[in-house]
This record gives structure tokens, sequence and C-alpha cells, in this order.
């Protein structure tokens, strides 16, 4: 089981740990939501929770619970500029549809 970043998303996490003052990294996880059933959840780590499964690449720790690893397994974390929006994009080898708005996900 595997998630990774681009070098882009690892410098955007970077810029904000150290904007916050430090953490470990940030937690990668789902919650059930929107009109697919399943939207992406992102929280900056100050304190690793028992079980998580840990990822680490460009430097950044990147913790998932092991609930949400089925879901996201395999799945890409980029960052990205299009046109007026900016954010995080999310290319999830296991997403079979996704609502119009993007905003959530079923597998």
């Amino acid at each position: 089981m595997a998630i990774s970043l681009t070098q882009a998303a690892a410098d955007h996490i970077q810029r904000h740990l150290k904007k916050r003052g430090g953490g470990l990294g940030l937690r990668l996880g789902i919650r059930l939501t929107g009109c697919s059933g399943m939207a992406y959840k992102l929280d900056f780590v100050d304190e690793a929770t028992p079980g998580d499964q840990l990822f680490e690449e460009y430097g950044i720790k990147l913790f998932v619970d092991p609930k949400s690893l089925p879901f996201i397994d395999g799945t890409q974390v980029d960052y990205g500029r299009d046109g007026l929006n900016e954010g995080f994009k999310f290319i999830n080898p296991n997403e079979k549809a996704s609502c119009g708005c993007g905003e959530s996900f079923t597998v």
C-alpha cells in the first residue's frame, strides 16, 4: 500500500508547516460527505496516532489512518493552479466516480 506526493505538493506542505511553526507532517484521510459519498480530509499532524500508516516523500511525512487507507491506496497527491483555482489534486486509482463540483467521490 502506498500514497505518494508530487514535488509541488511537498513544497506547499513544507511552506505551511514552516508558517505554522512546525509539525510532524500532514494527515490524509476520508470523511463521509457530499453527493458521491466520500471526500478527502487533510489536517496537520503534531502527534502520531497509534495505527497510522506513515509514508514519506521529499522530506514530508504523510500519515493515513487504517480505515481510510483501502479507499485511497495508490493515490498521488499533487498541488497546482488551474486558472483562478489553486489547491490539492488527488489522483486516486480507486475512484469510480466523482460529483460534478469535484468535492466528493465514490469507490
